[in-house]
């Protein structure tokens, strides 16, 4: 049973309103310094790993629903988005209270970095808009639309998370702790 359209429209309208907040509010304060407290230094890991864990399980959720688990497939998209949000915490907490960290590679090796990090960085803020109407279709029971945007928002998700990784192992031996 598919839910009410104006169900659809109040989505919309939302995804459209979070899909722009959140990367002004993750930019405006990325310029905040946080006085006078310890630095988040120990986050990147974890950030890093949560992000490790976020391709895990788009793969396992994936091959959930392919095996006809809708439930298990549901619990671990939801358990993304719930990653995925405290991975951004993580992220904000750790650039309010430390300073940037130049990459230090040379050569070819510092624009294979650049490069996956601005695709990360500008895919990531496409992902916003595609991860929540993905969810939104699937929660409004329209699985054929849900279905169809999967296909572009699973390898989009799926290639952020991966270079999640990428991107922390590249700079890592570069931090200051």
């Amino acid at each position: 049973m598919q839910r009410n359209p104006t169900d659809e429209r109040k989505f919309n309208r939302l995804i459209l309103v979070v899909s722009i907040v959140i990367p002004i509010v993750v930019a405006v304060l990325f310029g905040v310094k946080l006085p006078n407290v310890e630095p988040l230094s120990f986050l990147p890991p974890i950030y890093a790993t949560i992000n490790g864990v976020t391709a895990l399980l788009l793969l396992v959720a994936v091959w959930a629903i392919k095996q006809g688990k809708e439930k298990l497939h549901q619990q671990l998209m939801t358990t993304n988005i719930v990653l995925s949000l405290l991975f951004l915490i993580m992220y904000i907490a750790y650039h309010m209270t430390s300073d940037s960290t130049s990459y230090g590679g040379e050569g070819v090796i510092r624009y294979v970095y650049y490069f996956i990090l601005i695709t990360h960085i500008i895919l990531s803020i496409a992902l916003i808009p595609l991860v929540l109407r993905t969810y939104a279709m699937a929660y409004l029971k329209k699985f054929e639309d849900h279905r169809a945007l999967a296909k572009y928002t699973f390898p989009v998700w799926l290639y952020v998370a991966v270079t999640g990784v990428v991107v922390y192992l590249m700079i890592s031996p570069y931090y200051v702790y």
